[in-house]
């Protein structure tokens, strides 16, 4: 054969091939539904890089985009974090990893929110959930388990010195899985968060794997317009399959150096005062009142103390004490909701055993039947309510943090109602599609 033939051949091949793939991806799977008006264009696509267009992609569920999503997480290499590490000048570190520095409208200036977030490895994962929910007019208590390595505790320490609403908790627990060292971390910061000058509204709490899903004002105006001064703990009545939690003694093991609670043969006294045990969600939105009555009133100090040899007190001790009957609900517990129930929409859960029934199976992988989520779960979880969504891993799966990172910011800078300032933008690279919403 000519040699020249044999290279036009060869070269015919190869565009037949990339135009297969072309047309594969991205015309015979649209990234958006056929109403939307507006057509995919390729502006950039190499690994390590995520463009809006891949992310808008997911977050509709196409199906090429996962593949993709998927190639390029096995390339992904996480990005620096040394400015951190080495402990650089403050202006630096705000400005690179693009926090924001100003109230982003008078509603939000005028109402504070306190924070509590509970950590203890995954440094990536804690920076991109305090970039995502920090305003200046906020208060962030940070609790580092105390089994935590020194240099992780170290580079918390080097954020926090750049700020004067954050501080690591003065009193710091050795946390145990389901023990009560969990619920006592929180008491600390709350502790803390009343003997500050930051005159906040309502308390939130966080743990290190959860990721906020609605803005800043989207909360404040969640928690003004759907529950007007009230607490949010989700919970009912104690169901007959969890009351061996707090019917028996709970004692804290070591075994292979891990610790964990594990029953003992003893048999728990009733709660005090004749409380009514409810349970509920561990995680809450209180507000300053409510909290304030909790580190004082009697009966809060007898259920905590009573709580400590129980299973997950967590997930009791909050949602029993915000259901007191009458007549104390105005006079001693503010805020408090006796007939609620499991309403709240705090945090997007993928349940093992929910499968089939509030949703369709974890994308990612489970844990402790927890899904930790993946990129096909990305859809399910920006159609979801709530206003925050457990668990992620920002090593394993990068990619579907990115983009909700992405879609968050650009939602909040939309929503602002003063300049924005450059370096708060996430979107740094120009020509990129507008990413959905």
């Amino acid at each position: 054969m000519n040699p020249l033939h044999a290279k036009k051949s060869k070269f015919l091949v190869c565009v037949a091939v990339c135009m297969f793939i072309y047309t594969f991806i991205y015309l015979k799977v649209p990234l958006y539904d056929e109403s939307n008006d507006q057509k995919f264009r390729v502006r950039r696509a190499e690994c390590g890089f995520y463009p809006d267009e891949l992310c808008s992609a997911l977050f509709v569920g196409k199906p090429a985009a996962f593949k993709i999503g998927n190639l390029c997480q096995k390339s992904y290499q996480p990005k620096a974090l040394s400015c951190i590490q080495t402990s650089c000048s403050c202006s630096t570190l705000l400005n690179t990893l693009h926090f924001i520095t100003r109230p982003l409208s008078e509603e939000e200036g005028n109402f504070s929110l306190a924070y509590i977030i509970t950590i203890h490895k995954e440094l990536e994962m804690f920076v991109r959930l305090l970039r995502a929910i920090y305003m200046p007019q906020n208060i962030y208590c940070i609790h580092v388990d105390e089994k935590s390595p020194r240099d992780y505790k170290t580079a918390v320490q080097n954020i926090v010195n750049c700020f004067e609403n954050i501080f690591i908790s003065s009193k710091r627990e050795r946390v145990v899985y389901a023990g009560f060292s969990r619920l006592q971390a929180d008491i600390n910061c709350m502790r803390d968060l009343v003997n500050s000058k930051v005159q906040w509204n309502y308390v939130i709490n966080l743990c290190g794997q959860d990721y906020p899903l609605k803005t800043n004002q989207e909360i404040i105006q969640y928690i003004k317009t759907k529950w007007n001064g009230k607490n949010i703990t989700p919970g009912v009545v104690q169901p007959v399959h969890v009351r061996h939690r707090t019917e028996v003694s709970y004692r804290e093991y070591i075994h292979s150096g891990v610790p964990y609670v594990y029953p003992a043969k003893v048999r728990k006294a009733r709660p005090p005062h004749n409380l009514t045990l409810y349970f509920g969600s561990a995680y809450y939105i209180l507000s300053r009142a409510f909290v304030e009555f909790t580190l004082s009133d009697t009966r809060a100090k007898a259920l905590l103390e009573w709580s400590r040899d129980t299973y997950s007190p967590d997930e009791h001790y909050w949602v029993t004490l915000n259901r007191l009957p009458e007549p104390f609900v105005f006079k001693d517990a503010p805020g408090a909701t006796p007939n609620a129930g499991w309403q709240g929409d705090l945090r997007a859960i993928k349940w093992k055993d929910q499968e089939g029934l509030s949703h369709k199976g974890c994308k990612g992988h489970y844990v402790r039947d927890i899904c930790i989520y993946g990129l096909g779960d990305l859809q399910w979880i920006i159609e979801s309510p709530h206003l925050f969504a457990n668990k992620f891993e920002a090593g394993r799966e990068p990619l579907a943090l990115e983009c909700l990172e992405r879609r968050l910011r650009l939602k909040a800078l939309r929503q602002a109602r003063l300049p924005v300032e450059q370096h708060w933008q996430l979107q740094q690279h120009g020509g990129h599609f507008d990413l959905q919403l």
